[in-house]
């Protein structure tokens, strides 16, 4: 790992908000192990290893159900750990890849059949390099075929510029973490406005109202970040998700508790009927819709 990175927490505190029953912890990774599934060479950042194992455990501890495990940019586009994770969930986790414009037909079937449901594009300069946007255009006419999705990853200086793409995005898209707004502007900024009037015009937007451990100037109990969360889940709660970004790789401020996060959902999820959809029907729908149609 490298050393001004923290790791994630050894002892997180029992969340006192119960979840719903068929909760999801809707964002969320694996790094490693190491020694079985390397880190990429191109990676920015080495992470500390956090293997499905933990993942599961924290997810039962915390009183939640199941897992959308997201690749994130140290491990590249080999999906082998996430795949192997998902293999290992018994159908409680889906997962989110990163594929290049090589991946092969074989390839995206044998993902889709662990149970990959979309693919992230990363636009965070920090964490990848820059890619032609034609590139990220014949990824998305392959999986869309199979029924995936887009989740991007931006920050928000960027989004005016990414608004044109963005646009031409054929599948349902999910934005990661609000955007990334800069909480110190508060929530009437024209940055933050932006966005909220992407999603409100593009009825295919969702996002993650996740990782005030992130966008905190503040610190826990993340009380600067709040209305931001809140704001998106009163405008489209049902087009959004919560998740707790464990292990919250490139931290380097605090080690999050993730009982912590999970006592902000009531908080910007304020009603019985958001916190259901947040955290159920909406992550149902989008990662387990045959599930849903069985009902």
């Amino acid at each position: 790992m490298d050393p001004d990175y923290l790791p994630f927490h050894p002892n997180p505190s029992k969340p006192t908000y119960k979840a719903p029953a068929g909760a999801v912890d809707a964002h969320c990774h694996v790094f490693g192990p190491a020694d079985k599934f390397p880190y990429a060479p191109e990676r920015k950042y080495t992470p500390c290893d956090a293997p499905k194992e933990k993942l599961f455990e924290l997810r039962d501890f915390l009183g939640f159900s199941r897992n959308v495990i997201v690749q994130a940019s140290c491990h590249g586009r080999n999906n082998a750990a996430l795949v192997d994770a998902l293999m290992s969930s018994n159908g409680l986790a889906r997962g989110v890849a990163v594929v290049g414009p090589d991946v092969t037909d074989e390839e995206l079937h044998a993902m889709d059949k662990a149970g990959v449901r979309a693919v992230r594009f990363n636009f965070v300069k920090r964490l990848v390099d820059a890619a032609p946007k034609d590139i990220f255009l014949k990824i998305v006419d392959r999986i869309a075929k199979l029924g995936w999705h887009i989740v991007v990853y931006f920050e928000a200086p960027d989004l005016e510029d990414l608004i044109p793409f963005l646009k031409q995005l054929p599948t349902t898209v999910v934005v990661d973490h609000m955007g990334r707004p800069d909480v110190r502007k508060g929530v009437n900024h024209p940055d933050f406005q932006r966005f909220v009037t992407l999603l409100a015009e593009n009825k295919n937007f969702w996002t993650k109202v996740s990782c005030p451990e992130r966008l905190t100037i503040q610190g826990p109990p993340y009380e600067d970040v709040i209305p931001f969360g809140k704001y998106l889940v009163e405008k489209f709660s049902d087009r959004v998700l919560w998740g707790t970004d464990w292990p919250h790789p490139n931290m380097k401020s605090h080690v999050p508790d993730e009982g912590v996060l999970v006592d902000v959902i009531p908080r910007i999820a304020t009603t019985e009927a958001d916190q259901q959809k947040l955290l159920v029907a909406n992550p149902m729908r989008l990662y387990w819709p045959e599930e849903e149609q069985e009902k």
